[in-house]
């Protein structure tokens, strides 16, 4: 995979490029990895979660377009996707817009899959905005082999009186439901157990509805449902005798969440899943800040050095949780490949976000007055994307977990048996 797409790069005029591994600190969406130095206790290196200060620094530094196969190290929680060290193949462009590089990527994925799996993959690849992923899907990486779209039903169920529906709607929030087809089959014990899975995603439970042949209906709430609220909403979600409708009402990104991994379980257990599939697409537009509830604060979303939609610049100071960012991710069968965005390369802009996501003006220039220096010297707009090569090889091979694919992964608490 790696020699695929070095082949590929090396051919669109890329220079490799080493950047080291004893680094500084900087935020990036997780914990850092420390090392002692020895030289002047007390003082750490940090291990680096992906090159970003220096692939940023190399095209200050007049490279146009950088790569490298780099090791990356992230403290985070363990999961099937996620190792503690990785590798990503990395690479940054100047004067470039979105477009520009997501060719680049969509390019060597082509050569991939063709090289790897002898299957051709059409370009250019599907798109769609992390507003919309999240009102179809309720997820940022949506798995588009299968359907089963999240509707917003709040319109329909608003005067239902059903108490649970009206006073989520009148806290201002919505009411989301799904339909699964054929799984009207499922016993009470079953409907009961995903209403306990949805609850783990912070939702206070889950509704739920299902027609039978006879024109009977099992229901956990059709009894408080008032007029023809019930059928209207039957109609709505094309919920037919043998299929199941789910309901949530909730905060709006949390119910559209909770209701996104019901509908990934329930795409597993019900077989709806074409695993021969590879579904590409890309995720844009993300929100470049989102709220820190614990911290009270604003955290960035990707990372500090994203770039602002030009038309939500205003919006940085009135409104920033609308803002939306140059970013994008490519997704794969429900799975984030790599992720990217275009940077910002203006000293202004740069200290505006700094002071958004709670840095005074001491604590950035502590902690990326290199960078701000350099950008006094004439900065190109610039890019970048990386590959995550562990989560590409775990799909391609058909494994379920990175440490099926890693000679020696890390285990669940992230110990080494080694």
């Amino acid at each position: 995979v790696i020699k695929c797409l070095r082949d590929y790069i090396d051919d669109q005029g890329f220079v490799e490029v080493e950047t080291p591994i004893l680094t500084k600190s900087t935020p990036e969406g997780a914990r850092d990895y420390l090392v002692p130095y020895r030289l002047k206790p007390g003082l750490f290196y940090a291990l680096p979660q992906s090159p970003q200060i220096y692939k940023q620094l190399l095209m200050l530094a007049r490279l146009d377009r950088y790569y490298q196969v780099a090791r990356c190290f992230r403290d985070e929680d363990g999961r099937a996707d996620r190792q503690p060290e990785f590798t990503q193949f990395d690479m940054e462009m100047s004067f470039i817009e979105p477009e520009d590089i997501q060719g680049v990527v969509e390019g060597a994925y082509q050569h991939l899959f063709h090289e790897v799996m002898n299957m051709d993959i059409q370009l250019p690849l599907p798109r769609m905005t992390w507003r919309d992923a999240m009102a179809r899907y309720g997820s940022d990486k949506p798995d588009t082999r299968f359907g089963m779209e999240i509707n917003d039903v709040s319109d329909t169920v608003r005067g239902c009186g059903f108490a649970v529906f009206e006073n989520a709607l009148a806290d201002g929030q919505i009411v989301c439901a799904i339909t699964a087809k054929g799984a009207g089959k499922l016993s009470r014990k079953e409907l009961d157990a995903l209403g306990e899975f949805v609850k783990t995603y912070h939702v206070k439970g889950l509704a739920w509805a299902v027609p039978g042949e006879d024109g009977s209906l099992r229901s956990s709430f059709a009894k408080a449902m008032q007029g023809d609220s019930m059928q209207r909403l039957l109609t709505q979600m094309d919920c037919q005798p043998g299929d199941a409708m789910f309901l949530i009402a909730d905060k709006k990104l949390v119910a559209l969440t909770a209701l996104g991994q019901l509908r990934l379980r329930l795409g597993k257990e019900l077989g709806l899943i074409d695993r021969s599939q590879y579904n590409l697409l890309w995720i844009t537009e993300f929100p470049l800040v989102s709220w820190d509830e614990e911290d009270q604060r604003f955290v960035a979303e990707h990372h500090p050095f994203t770039a602002v939609m030009d038309e939500d610049v205003t919006l940085m100071e009135t409104d920033p949780g609308s803002v939306r960012a140059k970013s994008y991710d490519l997704v794969m069968n429900g799975i984030e490949m790599g992720s990217g965005s275009i940077r910002i390369h203006q000293s202004e802009l740069q200290a505006k976000m700094f002071q958004l996501i709670g840095f005074s003006q001491e604590e950035a220039q502590e902690k990326f007055g290199f960078l701000l220096e350099a950008f006094q010297y004439g900065t190109p707009p610039h890019g970048g994307f990386a590959f995550g090569i562990d989560r590409l090889v775990m799909i391609l091979s058909g494994a379920d977990s990175l440490r099926d694919v890693l000679a020696f992964p890390k285990i669940q608490n992230g110990t080494c048996l080694m």
